[in-house]
C-alpha cells in the first residue's frame, strides 16, 4: 500500500520542516517539499501533525519467553507502536535467560512470529543473571550487539572487568543496571529520603546505584569497553558521567520518562504504581536529570516498560513487584511536561528518543532517509487527552500516570514501510 502524508511538520536533518512524506508500494519512504502523486493508494492530510523518525527505546521487558501472563511480543510491541515506537531493545530477565545461543532463539522465534515493531533482544552478561560466570557471550554476539543483566547489578568486579574485556573484544556494548546490593536494606521499596520517613517504609538510597556506576566507568576506562547505563536516577550518577565524558571514556547514559517527570514528592499512596527501581528520587535529583539530558550527559529517554499482572502490583509499595509502564504515552508525557514548560527543547527530546540511541547503539533508524525503508511516526501536537487504564493496549496496566492529561498523541506509526498503529485522523 502507497500513501502520502500532506503538508506535515517533518523533524529532518536537526530541523522541522514543512514536508510531504511518501511511503511507496514497497515501503520506501521519500521526503520532499510537494508530493503530488495521483496513482497512489490514500492521500492523508497530516496539517498541524508532527513527523518525526520512528522513536526508540534502549530498555523495556517484553516478558516473552516465561513470563507471559504479564505481557507478550505481540500485546507489548502493540502497546510500544501506539506510543510511537519502530525499535525497542527487549530486556533478558526472561525465561529462559538468553544466556546461550540456544536460549536467544527461543526469544527470536517469539520476534519473529509476534513482534510489530523491530526488536533487538540484549543478551544477558552471565548465566542465568546469577553474576558467577560469563553468558556465551562470544556465540551471543551472532544475535546481538549489547549485554545486559538488568534486573541486577553485576556484584563482582572482576566478573565486570571480565565482561567489559570480553565486549571490548567482540566490539559489543556492555548495558547495565547499576546496583551495588551491599548498600541496600532488606526490602528496600522507594527512595531513602524524606517520604520513607513519613511512610514507615524501608529506602533504596542513592550510594547503591553511583557507586556502581564509578566502579563501572573506572572498569570501562581501563578495559576501553563501551558502556551504558541504564535507567540513572542520581545526581551523584549523572555528575559522574559529566565527568567521565570529560576525560573521553566511551560511556553514555538513558533516563527513564518517570525520573524525568516525577519524584519522591509524588506518591500520594501506598500504591504499587510508585515502585519501580530504581525508585523515584529526590527533587534535586530530578533536576539534575534534566539538566544532564539538556547539556548531553545524558543521550536518551527510555521507559523501562515493566508490565506486572494486576495482582502483582496491588501489594502496597512493601510487598509489589517493582516496575510500570509508559510506552503508550512516553512522547506526550515528556512533550507535555519537559517541552510545553519550557524545561527543554523539543529537538532534544525528539534525538533522545530515536537519533541518538541509534548513533550510539550503532543501528538503523533515528533519522527520515530517502529510499530506505520508511520508519516514522506522526503526532497531533495540539490534541490533549487523559491517561486511563482502559485506553492501555499493554497487559500491565500499572502506571503512576493514571488520570494525567497528556499534548502529543500518536496517530501513526509506521515500521519497516507498513502501518502498525493507526489512530483517527
Amino acid at each position: 500500500m502507497s500513501f502520502v502524508l500532506k503538508n506535515g511538520e517533518v523533524y529532518l536533518n536537526g530541523r522541522i520542516q514543512k514536508k510531504d512524506c511518501l511511503v511507496d508500494d514497497f515501503g520506501r519512504l521519500v521526503v520532499a517539499d510537494d508530493i503530488d502523486l495521483p496513482d497512489v493508494d490514500e492521500v492523508l492530510d497530516c496539517s498541524s501533525t508532527l513527523i518525526v523518525p520512528g522513536l526508540i527505546d534502549p530498555h523495556v521487558h517484553l516478558r516473552e519467553p516465561g513470563y507471559e501472563y504479564k505481557g507478550n511480543m505481540a500485546s507489548e510491541t502493540r502497546a510500544m507502536a501506539k506510543g510511537g515506537f519502530t525499535t525497542v531493545f527487549s530486556m533478558p530477565n526472561l525465561k529462559p535467560v538468553p544466556d546461550s545461543k540456544e536460549n536467544m532463539k527461543v526469544q527470536l522465534d517469539a520476534i519473529e512470529h509476534n513482534a510489530l515493531i523491530r526488536v533487538i533482544p540484549y543478551g544477558a552478561i552471565t548465566k542465568g543473571e546469577k553474576g558467577i560466570e560469563l553468558s556465551e557471550m562470544e556465540e551471543l554476539s551472532e544475535y546481538t550487539i549489547a549485554f545486559s543483566d538488568d534486573g541486577k547489578g553485576v556484584q563482582a568486579e572482576e566478573m565486570m572487568r571480565a565482561a567489559m574485556k570480553k565486549a571490548a573484544e567482540l566490539n559489543c556494548i556492555i548495558v547495565a543496571h547499576c546496583e551495588d546490593e551491599s548498600e541496600l536494606k532488606e526490602g528496600g521499596c522507594i527512595h531513602d529520603g524524606h517520604k520513607a520517613q513519613e511512610m514507615g517504609l524501608v529506602g533504596i538510597n542513592s550510594e547503591s546505584e553511583w557507586k556502581q556506576i564509578e566502579r563501572d566507568i573506572r572498569l570501562a576506562e581501563e578495559t576501553g569497553c563501551q558502556y551504558h547505563i541504564c535507567h540513572i536516577s542520581t545526581k551523584e550518577g549523572v555528575e559522574l558521567v559529566r565527568q567521565a565524558k570529560k576525560r573521553g571514556v566511551n560511556v553514555s547514559a538513558e533516563v527513564t520518562v518517570h525520573h524525568l517527570l516525577m519524584c519522591e514528592d509524588d506518591i500520594k499512596a501506598d500504591d504499587g504504581r510508585y515502585k519501580m527501581n530504581p525508585p523515584l528520587r529526590t527533587k534535586e535529583d530530578q533536576e539534575a536529570l534534566i539538566a544532564g539530558l539538556n547539556d548531553g550527559t545524558i543521550e536518551m529517554i527510555c521507559t523501562d516498560h515493566a508490565p506486572h499482572s494486576e495482582e502483582e502490583k496491588s501489594r502496597g509499595l512493601a510487598k509489589s513487584l517493582m516496575g510500570i509502564t509508559s510506552s503508550e504515552y512516553a512522547f506526550s508525557l515528556v512533550y507535555s511536561g519537559l517541552v510545553k514548560t519550557g524545561k527543554m527543547k523539543l529537538e532534544t527530546v525528539l534525538d533522545a528518543m530515536s537519533y541518538n540511541c541509534a548513533n550510539i547503539f550503532g543501528i538503523e533508524g533515528g533519522d527520515l532517509t530517502n529510499f530506505e525503508k520508511a520508519n516514522l511516526a506522526m503526532f497531533d501536537l495540539m490534541h490533549r487527552e487523559k491517561i486511563t487504564e482502559k485506553g492501555l493496549l499493554t497487559k500491565g496496566k500499572s502506571t503512576p500516570f493514571i488520570g494525567w492529561y497528556a499534548h502529543g498523541v500518536c496517530l501513526l506509526t509506521v515500521c519497516d514501510g507498513q502501518i502498525v498503529y493507526r489512530r483517527d485522523i
